[in-house]
Formats: C-alpha cells, structure tokens, sequence
C-alpha cells in the first residue's frame, strides 16, 4: 500500500489499512553509514531506505544486506602445491 504517515506517496509493505504496521507506526531515519546508498530516499521529513524500516538494525550484525555503496572484496587464494605430487601426475598423462 502507499504509505500515508512518513514516506507519503511511496509504495510501502508495512502500510495496512489502519496504519503502519511496523513497530512504533513509523520507519526510522537512515544512519551515517547508509550515506551514498542507491537505496536512500529523500523525503520532506528525512531521509529513509526504501527496503529497511529499521536501517540500523541491518547494521548491527556487520553491513547491510542491500547497500549498493559497498564493493565486496574478493580474496584469492593461491593453493600450495607440492611438487612432487604435480611431476607424478604430468607423469600419469
């Protein structure tokens, strides 16, 4: 439903007919660490996520699940390879 009490005119999953169904009838503000996420919107009464209600508890548990600002580092691993097993095999071949 279009949330009627914060985010007016945006399409919200909490919002019932009697109100927002999310805990103290209202989404919180974003956090400093949600700053630059594609997923921020910015409203007359502040700015908010457009997935979370609750932006600071996504954070809690490390980063948020969504945030678009952040680049996932990928470690790559080189394997030890003993070369006494690797001149067997060439040898199998």
């Amino acid at each position: 439903m279009i949330c009627q009490t914060i985010k007016n005119g945006i399409e919200c999953g909490f919002m019932t007919k009697k109100g927002c169904g999310f805990n103290g009838g209202s989404c919180n503000a974003i956090i400093d660490k949600c700053e630059g996420c594609g997923k921020v919107i910015e409203c007359p009464t502040g700015k908010y996520c457009r997935v979370y209600p609750d932006p600071a508890g996504k954070w809690r548990t490390g980063k948020c699940p969504t945030a678009t600002h952040l680049k996932l580092e990928v470690k790559e691993t080189t394997q030890k390879l003993n070369p006494l097993k690797a001149s067997k095999r060439a040898n199998k071949k």
